[in-house]
């Protein structure tokens, strides 16, 4: 069998590391099929887009382990890694990917909670009298 190669993707909190080899196109997440970890059609999306970029979506084995965040952060998670891990197995895909713009780490993440504040902005509600 040919080496797989492992890459990490990361989202919000989420971590998905992640283990390509070449194949069939069989992608599971945390020991289950894509299309039932990720019940919705945009996450399920999200997981093929670095695959559909560069035609390859039943040339390639996924194996995931994403862990943290939630569904739509693990999604975008397992986005990065599949796309990192490409770039790995084959440097000529970089310039498509990178077009695309799935090798960007999205480093927006939730801004932390202030003193006196509810949430990170608002206020406690203002009563008049």
């Amino acid at each position: 069998m040919e080496k797989q190669k492992n890459t990490i993707g990361r989202r919000k909190e989420a971590v998905a590391r992640v283990y390509i080899s070449k194949g069939t196109g069989a992608i599971t997440v945390n020991d289950k099929d894509y299309k039932t970890y990720f019940a919705l059609i945009y996450l399920q999306n999200q997981v093929e887009a670095p695959l559909k970029t560069i035609d390859a979506l039943d040339k390639f084995d996924v194996k995931v382990n994403a862990a943290g965040g939630g569904i739509k952060g693990q999604a975008e998670a397992v986005k990065l890694g599949i796309a990192r891990g490409l770039c790995e197995v084959n440097p000529e895909f970089r310039p498509a990917l990178k077009a695309a713009g799935l090798l960007t780490r999205d480093p927006r993440s939730v801004e932390r909670k202030k003193p006196g504040k509810r949430k990170a902005r608002r206020s406690f509600q203002f009563s008049k009298r």
